[in-house]
């Protein structure tokens, strides 16, 4: 496999001899962390309610954000007091897949710990919210302890690998999930820090100690220049949004057998408004391989980033601007070299459809399973709907396996044909509809956290969306497309959590109630959306949709769907549609 000069990069070479102000901070916090290190047991000693910014950084590599509530700042402000400090805590999930007690021990942590709330994410794993300093390190180790992890659920490596969560009808999808697990675990990193201080408990070894040991032989000292992001796709089911990833692998199957996969890479969502030189992109087809070549790959892909990505400017360092910039023959050129044998043609992707796995499907050997709908992944308790508590005494009643979906839903699993019954009827005790058409609209939506604890967002997103749906909802009612599936996606930033530059309609905050509105994307999330109109406020967004639903009414093909139809049409067209209906 890889050997960087046995663990220095000539890209770490560089930089371990910069001066100050050269090469980005963060690679220079990394570089003197002694793997991941840092200070961060030190740190956690002491009686304070935060870390350092340097820790802030490393933090994230051991799967935690340090936040706060901005809901209180004025007031503690004004007070005199602190900033209200807490922590989000991320699992490392790969595929979604968890253990009814795994599930079990998420929930009680986010009550004994946490806000009395998780959230499902888009990337198939659980947040903690609302965790303060001193009950962090219970928190990761009781994680731990249930035999999931949290190290490099976040930081500048291999993220969650994601994958298909639906058992289908055949073994290549329980290969999938196997293969995800494997992927996850291949490509993460190898640094002792994080057992050491949150499964042991206390620091064991040094590197120092350790002179001859290869402490990261894939990721070197200074990691990767950013987040990475792998997904593994069913033919014709586009659920986990391959093309969005660094690396999207695309399942080939004959019959039942599964026979390989086609790479894409290069996507990301990211950008920053004012930079042009920043911009979401879409996976390129780039190879076809085995099974068997799946981690090697992988690993030797995530290599070639590492040398080559940006590490002086942190929002140009996805690899999507190495491939972009590079393109593929070179991208795929450096990666044979490395491997030392080619790679086959990519075969040619056809997605039909993005599947929610709502509702009740049969299982390949008999048993079932239930896809229930989560609004934002957020998995709380309301006057309504007591979903926290109904999910908790079910998954501890029957046992299920449970399973976390791309668009923040949950699965519960292998459900005897006897017991379907009395599980839906204990989920209704609780006001937990098992019907996915009652979620309406917002069935095809998704929201970022954002306000009150990102620290990125500029806008809302979790707690107006819903509401703004509704809207949307009713005058496609009152159009007679009621019936219609729209793809809804907003975010606080354009750091692009909830995916807004793909699917129909992005919305994508500028700064306080002020949103751009990105169309013409497609349902299957393989074509980029394009702005529409930037800085329009929250209560001009619906009045600025109803007429363009109006339009999709009256001009559309046969079956188009609304995003189709923009594209179709052209969004200069569509502004010169909407003007003269106006006018007139």
């Amino acid at each position: 496999m890889s050997t960087p000069d046995q663990d220095q990069t000539q890209n770490e070479k560089t930089l371990l001899h910069l001066g100050p102000g050269e090469g980005s901070k963060v690679e220079h916090i990394k570089i003197s962390s002694n793997y991941l290190h840092g200070q961060i047991v030190e740190e956690l000693a002491q009686d304070t309610s935060r870390f350092t910014e340097d820790q802030v950084q490393l933090i994230k590599f051991h799967g935690m954000y340090q936040q706060e509530d901005r809901d209180l700042r004025q007031a503690r402000k004004a007070a005199g007091a602190e900033k209200a400090y807490q922590f989000m805590i991320r699992s490392r999930i790969p595929g979604g897949t968890l253990t009814p007690d795994q599930y079990l021990v998420q929930d009680d942590l986010s009550t004994r710990y946490g806000n009395n709330t998780m959230r499902l994410t888009t990337r198939q794993s659980i947040q903690l919210h609302g965790i303060l300093k001193g009950d962090i390190w219970s928190t990761i180790h009781d994680i731990n302890a249930s035999l999931l992890s949290t190290l490099s659920a976040c930081g500048d490596v291999n993220r969650n690998v994601m994958a298909c969560p639906a058992p289908s009808a055949n073994r290549a999808q329980a290969q999938v999930q196997e293969l995800a697990y494997k992927l996850a675990m291949h490509l993460a990193p190898r640094s002792k820090a994080y057992h050491e201080i949150w499964v042991d408990g206390e620091k064991v070894h040094t590197v120092k100690e350790e002179e001859d040991e290869v402490v990261e032989p894939m990721y070197g000292a200074t990691y990767l220049p950013r987040k990475f992001k792998v997904g593994i796709a069913f033919p014709g089911d586009n659920c986990v949004d391959a093309y969005t990833q660094d690396i999207g692998f695309i399942v080939k199957l004959d019959g039942e057998q599964l026979t390989g996969f086609t790479v894409v890479l290069g996507g990301g969502m990211g950008m920053t408004n004012g930079k042009k030189e920043t911009f979401p992109l879409l996976g390129k087809a780039f190879a076809d391989i085995t099974p068997d070549q799946i981690l090697q790959v992988a690993e030797t892909i995530v290599t070639v980033q590492r040398d080559y990505g940006d590490r002086t400017n942190r929002k140009h360092a996805r690899m999507k601007y190495v491939v972009q910039e590079r393109g593929v023959d070179w991208f795929k050129n450096e990666v044979e070299q490395r491997l030392g044998y080619k790679l086959a043609p990519p075969s040619e992707v056809h997605f039909h459809d993005v599947e929610d796995h709502l509702g009740w499907s049969q299982q390949a050997d008999g048993h079932w399973f239930l896809g229930l709908f989560v609004e934002n992944g957020r998995i709380k308790d309301t006057e309504e709907v007591r979903l926290r508590e109904g999910l908790r005494t079910v998954i501890r009643e029957f046992q299920p396996g449970i399973r976390l979906t791309p668009q923040q839903n949950i699965l519960l699993t292998d459900i005897p044909e006897d017991q379907r019954s009395a599980l839906e009827a204990r989920l209704q005790e609780f006001g937990i509809s098992t019907d996915p058409t009652t979620a309406g609209a917002y069935r095809y939506a998704m929201a970022c956290p954002a306000y009150p604890t990102c620290g990125l967002a500029v806008a809302e997103s979790e707690r107006l969306f819903p509401s703004i749906v509704k809207q949307f909802e009713e005058d496609l009612h009152d159009l007679g497309l009621g019936d219609e599936r729209i793809s809804f996606r907003m975010t606080g930033c354009p750091n692009g959590c909830a995916r807004p530059f793909v699917g129909d309609v992005g919305f994508v905050g500028r700064s306080k109630d002020l949103y751009n509105i990105y169309l013409g994307g497609n349902w299957t999330n393989t074509r980029l959306s394009e702005p529409y109109l930037l800085s329009v406020k929250t209560e001009q967004l619906r009045e600025t949709l109803r007429p363009l639903f109006t339009l999709w009414r009256d001009e559309r093909q046969p079956q188009e769907a609304f995003g189709d139809y923009c594209h179709r049409i052209g969004l200069d067209n569509l502004k010169e549609k909407v003007a003269q209906v106006t006018v007139g």
